[in-house]
């Protein structure tokens, strides 16, 4: 029996062991520094402090930030925190309390917004707040939470490991997406065209619902909307202009969150801080081994998509896809299951399947596998089953409703991403990738995502069960066969599946990994050893074989297996010695943790080197950046006149469809003028949309593909190719355009349009027309 010695007693002081001595107050740092060092407000300010300034020397006005921070705390974390407590009350530390209640602030503005625009009232979404104030400071029961319940602790390096980890998405947000994504005009038309793309979503959504696609007026969106729904309704709370609000202050609390919660996942399934930190920094960390000696694409292929700008639409549902786990297994494992429970639930299923539908049959094979658990072990599956349906009536509806039916780019096709990929990194034409060759990236693929979840096979040895092992098991097994067996129009878009189920495989793996230590009774320097000794390897690898992609004109592709067979042999030889030498189990607990240093290591260094690129590309991007010189003057500034000129529903015409210094052939990514003015054109750019994706056939570039209506495009031309009152009028009668937007580069000389007015504005060299009115009958 241990008893606690009286306070003060000198005989049963604690001893130091080192010395022998008693420990004094004369050993102890002073309780101010003491204090100071538990405290999370350090590491909070140090990050707030970091933020502020990355974001202000990358151009974000003081007063923007300002707003938005009032916003992000007054609108969604303190009446979302709230909620959460009343409705989802646990144990939780203060950090990930109110990182669950941002997420449920966050889906809960989205339908509120909704249903605010399509009452024609946007700032109608501050009744959700507003009401949750009242209710709060009005209801005695609720009242109680204003204070919460005393907050679980947390060990003191905690806030400082959370605090590094946001340290890292600032610097590799300024790396990689900041410094080549300027706010200034016109160095800001040299963006990826899938930027300018998202930004014209926002302004659809700020004016208009149902949305159609600003791009070609009149096609209807069938898109993942609802995280522009999110980004609309900050912007019209907050007075941010949407192209600072999305490029430099919307994803940085989203990755926040995202982050805080998926470590509460972790602490949940191993069950400690560490194991937490763990499955934080794998679902970083982890990507698919690339041994090659420079940046390259198989950086698509990390868990989470980075930087988290470049995809709004991922990062948004990513957020909130953890919260949904989290409730989710709370109703499994029969914690919770009353009707706040399943609110909870339906409210972040509902939100997912319109931020990111790709979620949806992720969590379906997830249930599937659990009932199926459930149901061989003989326990009831209901609730499963009850999870199952809802995620199915939530598919349904966001495939035949909200995207319409349509396949937008996806089909059936094995191993397209191989092919692709292979092509890509071999320097050679798709149609010239081998059957060999194909089959061998294929299995690089297979073993390359195998060395960095490979813990999870042990975990699913053993405790195949479990709620969170086979939800995990379900939703890897989807992943990564939609990644292998589908096709698509674009790039690899199919790959999307695989980054969504990444974070729950990396949280798997490391679980399974710790399960296979302690069973073996592997500590944590073996651990470190095996995990530094994999990086070593992988380094060294690259360095030794110098392999570079793509491959120079006339080497064999045999070239790109070397650096993988070397790797190969080297864990041959390790498992051999290791078999040799063994007297207990533990040698394969290293083995395993040698396989998994390679596989981060394999890929981080490429990815080094792309921040330190000037252009921040990586080196197999076959999409030209628009050169500066191309980029037309002028455009941003009559962009916003016609935005404070013109009616929230008129259609403005344009003379240009192709991206800037990409006509001959003609890129059809074009998206700037909707981007900018937040108006509906008239026809812009096509390749995105769903009539194009449905018309691609196979060996189709689908950007070059023609424009599937040949009569508007003639229309919308010969307004500005062979300008009379006619061509004027079959446009506002036929198509209801109200202005013209000239690039007057590509005009003739001393030939504007006939029979319109103005220009109104002209700005470098962009000038801006009205249509007259139709005359009187």
């Amino acid at each position: 029996m241990t008893t606690t010695p009286p306070a003060g007693d000198p005989a049963l002081a604690v001893r130091d062991g080192a010395a022998g001595r008693p420990a004094g107050p004369r050993h102890r740092a002073p309780r101010g520094l003491r204090s100071v060092a538990r405290s999370p407000w350090p590491p909070a300010v140090l990050v707030a402090a970091l933020a502020v300034a990355v974001l202000r020397h990358y151009g974000t006005p003081i007063r923007d930030l300002a707003a938005f921070a009032g916003y992000l705390a007054g609108c969604v974390a303190v009446p979302g925190t709230l909620l959460v407590r009343a409705l989802h009350p646990g144990r939780r530390t203060r950090l990930e309390e109110v990182a669950f209640g941002l997420a449920v602030g966050y889906a809960i503005e989205v339908l509120a917004y909704l249903a605010a625009r399509a009452a024609g009232a946007p700032l109608l979404v501050l009744g959700w707040p507003a009401a949750t104030y009242a209710a709060f400071l009005l209801i005695p029961r609720l009242r109680r939470h204003w204070r919460g319940t005393r907050p679980q602790r947390a060990p003191r390096w905690w806030a400082w490991f959370l605090a590094l980890v946001a340290c890292y998405v600032l610097a590799s947000s300024a790396a990689e997406f900041f410094r080549t994504a300027p706010l200034r005009w016109p160095a800001a038309g040299t963006m990826h065209f899938d930027l300018p793309y998202a930004l014209g979503m926002l302004g659809e959504l700020r004016h208009h619902l149902p949305p159609q696609l600003p791009i070609v007026a009149g096609e209807p969106l069938y898109y993942h909307w609802f995280a522009f729904a999110h980004l609309a309704a900050a912007s019209w709370i907050t007075g941010v202009e949407p192209m600072v609000l999305m490029f430099r202050l919307a994803a940085l609390p989203l990755v926040g969150v995202f982050v805080v919660l998926l470590a509460a996942l972790g602490r949940r399934i191993t069950g400690s801080f560490g194991g937490a930190a763990l499955c934080v920094t794998a679902t970083f960390a982890m990507a698919l081994p690339s041994l090659y000696a420079n940046a390259n694409g198989l950086l698509i292929w990390t868990g989470v998509q980075q930087p988290p700008w470049r995809g709004p639409t991922t990062t948004f549902a990513m957020m909130l896809f953890v919260p949904f786990v989290l409730v989710l297994l709370d109703l499994l494992d029969g914690r919770r299951t009353g009707r706040a429970t399943w609110a909870l639930l339906v409210l972040l299923i509902v939100v997912i399947m319109g931020a990111k539908a790709v979620y949806l049959p992720l969590a379906l094979a997830g249930l599937a596998a659990v009932a199926a658990a459930q149901a061989a072990r003989r326990r009831p599956p209901w609730r499963a089953l009850a999870a199952f349906a809802l995620a199915a009536a939530c598919l349904c509806y966001a495939q035949f409703v909200l995207l319409g039916g349509a396949r937008l780019g996806l089909f059936v096709q094995p191993l397209a991403a191989a092919r692709k990929t292979w092509a890509a990194l071999a320097g050679v034409p798709e149609p010239e990738v081998t059957t060999a060759a194909l089959l061998a990236c294929a299995v690089l693929f297979l073993l390359g995502w195998a060395a960095g979840w490979c813990g999870s096979l042990w975990l699913l040895r053993g405790t195949p069960g479990t709620p969170f092992t086979a939800f995990t098991a379900g939703t890897g097994v989807v992943a990564v066969g939609a990644a292998l067996l589908l096709g698509s129009t674009t790039t690899l878009n199919q790959g999307y599946f695989l980054i969504c189920a990444a974070p729950l495989l990396s949280v798997l793996a490391v679980h399974g990994f710790l399960v296979l230590a302690r069973r073996q009774g592997l500590g944590a320097k073996a651990c470190c050893g095996a995990l530094a000794a994999g990086v070593v390897v992988a380094v060294a690898v690259r360095a030794a074989c110098g392999v570079r992609v793509p491959l120079p004109p006339g080497t064999p592709w045999r070239a790109l297996l070397l650096p993988y067979a070397v790797v190969a042999a080297v864990v041959a030889l390790a498992a051999a010695g290791l078999w040799a030498a063994r007297r207990r189990p533990r040698p394969w607990a290293l083995l395993v943790a040698l396989v998994v240093g390679v596989g981060p290591a394999g890929a981080w260094p490429a990815r080094a080197m792309l921040m330190v690129r000037p252009d921040g590309r990586a080196g197999l991007e076959n999409d030209q950046r628009v050169a500066p010189a191309d980029v037309p003057r002028g455009l941003a500034a009559a962009a916003r006149w016609l935005r404070d000129h013109s009616a929230p529903g008129d259609v403005l015409a344009t003379n240009v469809h192709c991206r800037w210094g990409h006509e001959l052939p003609c890129d059809t990514r074009q998206y700037w003028l909707a981007a900018l003015a937040e108006r509906r054109v008239l026809v812009e750019g096509w390749a995105f949309t769903p009539v194009n994706h449905a018309r691609w056939r196979p060996g189709e570039i689908l950007q070059l593909r023609p424009f599937w209506d040949p009569a508007r495009l003639a229309a919308n031309d010969a307004a500005f190719t062979a300008p009379s009152p006619a061509a004027v009028a079959r446009l506002r009668d036929g198509y209801g355009v109200r202005w013209l937007v000239a690039d007057e580069r590509r005009l003739a000389p001393g030939t504007p349009p006939a029979g319109v007015t103005g220009p109104l504005f002209r700005a470098g060299d962009i000038a801006v027309y009205r249509l007259p009115a139709a005359p009187a009958r």
